[in-house]
């Protein structure tokens, strides 16, 4: 999936400046001109990234970044400011800010730190969906099937779990093995990963 750079300035000649360079090099671009705008909009549900201006009416910057993270949206952001201090780049990278660039900035400075953030946010946007696939897979898992891979998450080898829980060895393999296909394991580790993946408890 294509990803998209949101913008949120209130300075209306930088927001679209900045639009049209990311544009040059093939980026598909939203922009704000409030943290209020980009909030009623919704946060895209495909790999982002946010530039964001640090000093805005009303909420700041700093201000989105936390209400992001405290709604658990792991959407890594660029600050750009014209009034850059120590305190406030080190508060927004402790946040898990991507950059933090002062205006005025380089163009490729500014297009070298959205790749970077957009690299970090395809990653995460893949693994997240890739456990909510994990996830639809286990909804066919019988209960049986759940108990013993929450054994084989332990660690514990066939014959252990059959001791554990009562059943032949040969029924934990026939159990394990559908389990195995249904998670559409590839082959032992991929299976022991996916099992870990699941937390199953």
């Amino acid at each position: 999936m294509k990803p998209l750079v949101v913008v949120v300035d209130d300075d209306e000649g930088l927001r679209g400046a900045v639009v049209d360079l990311f544009q040059s090099v093939g980026l598909d671009v939203a922009s704000y001109s409030s943290a209020a705008a980009f909030l009623a909009a919704g946060v895209p549900d495909r790999p982002s990234c946010l530039v964001l201006d640090v000093r805005m009416p009303e909420e700041s910057g700093l201000e989105l970044q936390a209400r992001l993270k405290s709604a658990n949206k792991c959407l890594p952001i660029v600050f750009i400011t014209a009034h850059a201090d120590v305190s406030m780049s080190v508060r927004a990278m402790r946040q898990g800010a991507i950059n933090f660039l002062p205006k005025p900035f380089r163009d490729q400075d500014l297009i070298d730190a959205v790749w970077e953030a957009l690299r970090v946010d395809r990653d995460r946007w893949t693994r997240d969906h890739r456990l909510m696939e994990l996830r639809r897979l286990a909804n066919d898992l019988t209960p049986r099937e759940v108990e013993i891979l929450k054994a084989v998450d332990r660690g514990l080898l066939n014959k252990q779990i059959a001791h554990e829980l009562g059943i032949a060895e040969i029924t934990v393999k026939m159990h394990r093995s559908s389990a195995f296909r249904k998670l559409r394991a590839t082959n032992s580790s991929d299976f022991i990963q996916k099992v870990k993946a699941l937390e199953l408890g």
